[in-house]
Formats: structure tokens, C-alpha cells, sequence
């Protein structure tokens, strides 16, 4: 529902939303008015009131479905009641701790059971620090500095992982060799200089890339479908080429699946048949509260036990493994069981499916991205194959802005990328309303030259 702007009663001008006067303060103490980007639109942000399932609701009273689910956190949606009755029962009893737990060996028993991948398990605190902790141990363990990533593909906030993330076509640089470029400025350049940009989807490229580097790289961090670079899967000629180039070498193959593992149940990488060496996680995996974890080979992981001497990677976190986090974690882990992922796929499929009908029906130069329980709506006639291909001109950015305010508008908040993630919440009810307000969306662009 939606409530009724006030008006003064003076001079009969609008009065200020609750969420204006909020954002007004903020502004004078958050660079911004915020601590991350993300929850930022015009004129300000929408300011949460309460989530239950798949809605949330905000502070003027407005319902939406949410399809962001916090950045792909919520794989339940908002307060799931069993992980509610778990966690309210850990926090009578404490939420931190100097001491080790319980929850923390049960949680880690039951990833390693899940994943074939996983010998050992670390827990951290968030997606940006399961990557940094993945590139230093891969660094531990080789012996060697540089690490190699996609062009475009996004990994947090590390110096390293996100070199390249932002890149256009300005300072891209050729194909064949893609520019080492920085996203924060005043990033060193000796930073930029340990870390070799590769392609994505081109396996013979990449290789040939990565050979200039071959005696001192320490990894290839790959996501097997990068959100930014169009959500797009990785395939699985080229992730199997890749494998089999850093096995050769010597060389670790890292796989983010931060955002991806909600793909399957082993996460997207049991769907491609591989087994990395090292796999970072983040998000889904903490059921709703900050969490990271870093897995793999137990030979690899042993870069961080601090009961060999040298110990090659010091590793220790205030927070890391709290057991809130943990019992939250394991018992949302516990429900995405392989009923809950198959059934959460083919309500990808659906939704993905209904979308490319709408935007047929509308004509519109738009298509639909993704994989398992992920889509991305991009404002392009066919969809991307790598980062160059799926970059937004000014235009196409400006369409989806203007798309993206219309779904907000009328009921339905997706990911400011025009990205959805599905919960175990939501049914087809929900895709169906999606895919009628999109359609109207995508018509409404029409009209007005989309």
C-alpha cells in the first residue's frame, strides 16, 4: 500500500517525507548520507520499515516484492521463522565470544560434508575478506605475488581483486592484453603491476595472457557468473581449459562464489565439474548476518594453521565464525537443501523464460541474463558474451534507470543493476506480478523512444 503525501496546511506545498527529513541527516554525518553506495536513488533512499518473506515494507508505508534481497544475502527473504527461533535462542546465551564454540565445528561439518571441493573450511566476516584471505593464501602457498582475474568481474573491495572492475572503453586498453586499471585512486602502481586482466569466455586469449606471467602468478580468481560483467555464465570449456592450464602450472585456481553459490547445491561450480583449490563465500551462506568463508584442499588450506611452524598466513578475525552468525548460517544452509535449489531454479527459469516474452511482446531492445535463481534485465538487443560487450552507453544506463523507477514505483525493488535474486519465499504469484509490472515498464519505455 502507499500512503498519502502531507501537504502544509499553510500554503498547501508539500511537506517533507519522513525519508527526505532522514536522508537530510544523514547527509551531514555519512559521506553521502550512507555507509555503502548501493541503497542510494533519486531524490533519496527508500528507508526500510520491515521485511517479512518475500515483501518489505518502508517507513511511508509503501510494500514492495523484493527481488534484491540485500545484494543476494536473503536466500529465504526477511526473517525466516526458524533461523528467527535459532539465533533469538543464541543470543540469550551471547553473540561473541574469546572462546571457541560449538557452533562453529557444526557449521563447518556440515559445508565440508556439502562440498566436494571442501577438505577445509575458514569462516570470515564478509565476501571482500573470503577473497582477500583466498588471493593470501594462494600467495602462501605458491610462494609467488601476482594474481590473475576477468576483465569487469567484481570481488569485493580488496586492492587487488578489483583492479580492472571498472575499466571503459577510455582506458581499457586492446583485447588481447586488457589494461591494469585502478578503481580507487591512488591505488599504487605496483599494486596494478601484480595483477594480469584476462578475458572472459575466451579460453585460448586468456591462456595466452596468462602465459606472459606464468612463473609468477599465484592464482586465477574466476567467478563462473559475473554479475557485473552481465551475469553471464561462465562456460564450461573455458573454466575446464582453465583448471587444466593452472593444474599444469602449478598455479591455483580460486573461485569466487560469493554471489553464485546459491546456483546449486555445491554452489555453481558443481554444475561445471571442477574442483577448485580454493573457493571464497560470502552472503547467502550467513543467513541474513555478515559472514565469509574461505574453503578447499586441506593441503592448500594449511597456509592457515597456526599449529605448523612457519604458519605461511597468520589468520585470526575479532568477529570471524561468531556463533549468531554460525547457528544463522548453518540452519539457512540447512533448509536450501536440493529440493529448495531445484525448485528456486526452475523459478529462475520461469522468471527469465516470462521476461524474454515481455520484452518481445513490448519490442524493446532489451534482454534477460542469469543463471539458476539469478536474472539481469540489460538494456541491450542481445545479450553480452564479456565485460566489452555488455558495458552500458550512457543511453542504455539511462533506460534502466528510468525502468528500474518505474518496478520501484509500482511495487516490485530489484538490484540498482537490474539484477533480481529469488528467495525460497517467493512462488509463481510473485514472478507473474514482476513480469506484468516489467512489461508495462518495458511499454512505457517504448513509448518514449526505448
Amino acid at each position: 500500500m502507499s500512503t498519502t503525501i502531507p501537504q502544509s496546511a499553510a500554503d498547501g506545498e508539500r511537506a517533507p517525507s519522513r525519508s527526505e527529513k532522514l536522508y537530510e541527516r544523514a547527509l551531514q554525518v555519512m559521506p553521502g548520507g550512507c555507509s555503502r553506495n548501493t541503497v542510494l536513488r533519486k531524490p533519496h533512499p527508500f528507508y526500510v520499515d520491515h521485511g517479512s518473506g518475500c515483501y518489505v515494507t518502508d517507513i511511508e508505508g509503501n510494500e514492495r516484492i523484493d527481488f534484491a534481497n540485500n545484494m543476494a544475502s536473503l536466500i529465504h527473504g526477511h526473517a525466516h521463522p526458524e533461523i528467527v527461533s535459532a539465533v533469538s535462542e543464541q543470543l540469550r546465551r551471547g553473540t561473541a565470544f574469546t572462546l571457541a564454540t560449538e557452533q562453529e565445528i557444526l557449521y563447518a561439518e556440515d559445508m565440508v560434508e556439502r562440498v566436494d571441493a571442501f577438505e577445509n573450511i575458514r569462516f570470515v566476516n564478509s565476501g571482500t575478506e573470503a577473497v582477500m584471505s583466498c588471493l593470501k593464501a594462494a600467495r602462501a602457498y605458491t610462494g609467488r605475488p601476482k594474481i590473475a582475474k576477468v576483465e569487469g568481474a567484481y570481488h569485493g573491495l580488496y586492492d587487488f581483486a578489483e583492479v580492472s572492475q571498472t575499466s571503459n572503453p577510455s582506458n581499457w586498453g586492446r583485447v588481447d592484453s586488457p589494461a591494469r586499471v585502478p578503481v580507487s585512486h591512488g591505488t599504487p602502481k605496483s599494486t596494478l603491476d601484480d595483477v594480469v586482466v584476462i578475458p572472459f569466455n575466451n579460453a585460448a586469449q586468456a591462456i595466452e595472457i596468462l602465459e606472459r606471467d606464468i612463473d609468477s602468478l599465484a592464482c586465477v580468481l574466476l567467478d563462473l557468473v559475473p554479475h557485473r560483467i552481465g551475469l553471464i555464465p561462465a562456460q564450461q570449456e573455458y573454466v575446464k581449459a582453465l583448471r587444466q592450464w593452472t593444474k599444469r602450472n602449478g598455479i591455483l585456481l580460486v573461485c569466487d562464489e560469493v554471489i553464485t553459490f546459491r546456483c546449486g547445491y555445491q554452489g555453481a561450480q558443481e554444475g561445471l565439474g571442477i574442483k577448485p583449490d580454493l573457493t571464497a563465500m560470502g552472503k547467502m551462506i550467513g543467513g541474513g548476518f555478515p559472514v565469509g568463508a574461505i574453503a578447499g584442499s586441506r593441503d592448500v588450506m594449511s597456509v592457515m594453521d597456526p599449529l605448523k611452524k612457519p604458519v605461511l598466513f597468520p589468520h585470526s578475525g575479532t568477529f570471524s565464525a561468531n556463533p549468531v552468525t554460525m547457528t544463522a548460517g548453518r540452519i539457512a544452509m540447512q533448509l536450501f537443501d536440493s529440493d529448495a535449489v531445484d525448485r528456486l531454479n526452475q523459478l529462475g527459469n520461469a522468471v527469465r523464460r516470462q521476461l524474454t516474452e515481455a520484452m518481445a511482446v513490448a519490442d524493446v531492445a532489451a534482454c534477460v541474463t542469469g543463471s539458476g535463481s539469478m536474472f539481469r534485465i540489460l538494456m541491450k538487443p542481445e545479450p553480452p558474451t564479456d565485460y566489452r560487450s555488455g558495458y552500458s552507453s550512457d543511453e542504455e544506463a539511462e533506460q534502466l534507470r528510468h525502468f528500474l523507477d518505474y518496478t520501484a514505483d509500482n511495487g516490485v525493488l530489484l538490484i540498482g543493476t537490474g539484477t533480481g535474486m529469488l528467495s525460497t519465499a517467493m512462488g509463481q504469484a510473485e514472478i507473474d506480478r514482476l513480469c506484468e509490472v516489467a512489461l508495462a515498464g518495458f511499454r512505457k519505455l517504448k513509448v518514449n523512444g526505448g
